[in-house]
């Protein structure tokens, strides 16, 4: 097969990247095989949540923890970051150029870590208002939830400056291209997640 035949999930680096794209075509594959794993787990954890989202036990629920204004500049903040790695991608693919690459890189790595200060800061906030875990039901479900997201973002984030040193260290080599595709499909799927617990838990907490 040629290699504008074999196609794969993603961005496709084609024929100037001859040997990453070919490399791809099987590592790419299995990264989804991956993700559709983890899709399962945030599947049984939002599925928990909505069956508790009214197990309050008598404490606060949604509309007196949830600060929406705080979650919308999160779902900005994060999906900014999408669109940066995905300049990140295209850096990659069509300039072959180092310094663009880690400068898109750097920036959404710095949009990851204010998402991660703001979600933070709501979890502190919520304990303070008495939303601690073992509260209730519903703010155990909450907490199994956002925060294995949260957790996931952090991973990616570590993620990033590792492919940052990775870039510095061995150049734009076959297996950093292939690290950074998948990196970016791990990126984009978190950003996916995040727009269901933004509409599931949050504008749904507060209807």
């Amino acid at each position: 097969m040629s290699a504008e035949v074999c196609k794969h999930p993603g961005i496709n680096l084609g024929t100037t990247h001859q040997e990453a794209h070919d490399a791809a075509e099987v590592v790419v594959f299995g990264f989804w095989v991956f993700l559709m794993s983890d899709l399962v787990m945030f599947g049984l954890l939002f599925a928990t949540y909505v069956t508790m989202i009214d197990a309050t036990a008598g404490g606060p629920g949604g509309k007196e923890l949830f600060d929406l204004r705080s979650a919308g500049i999160e779902t900005m903040v994060l999906l900014l970051s999408s669109f940066t790695f995905g300049m990140a991608s295209l850096a990659l693919k069509y300039t072959h150029d180092r310094f663009r690459l880690l400068f898109w890189l750097a920036v959404t790595l710095i949009l990851g870590v204010t998402f991660l200060a703001y979600e933070v800061h709501d979890f502190v906030t919520m304990f303070d208002k008495g939303g601690a875990p073992s509260r209730s039901g519903f703010l155990s479900a909450f907490f199994a939830l956002v925060p294995t997201h949260g957790l996931h973002v952090t991973v990616g984030s570590f993620w990033i400056v590792i492919m940052m040193i990775q870039v510095v260290t061995f150049g734009i080599d076959t297996q950093v291209k292939t690290r950074i595709l998948r990196l970016g499909l791990f990126w984009h799927f978190l950003d996916i997640v995040w727009v269901g617990i933004f509409s599931v838990v949050y504008l749904a907490g507060l209807a």
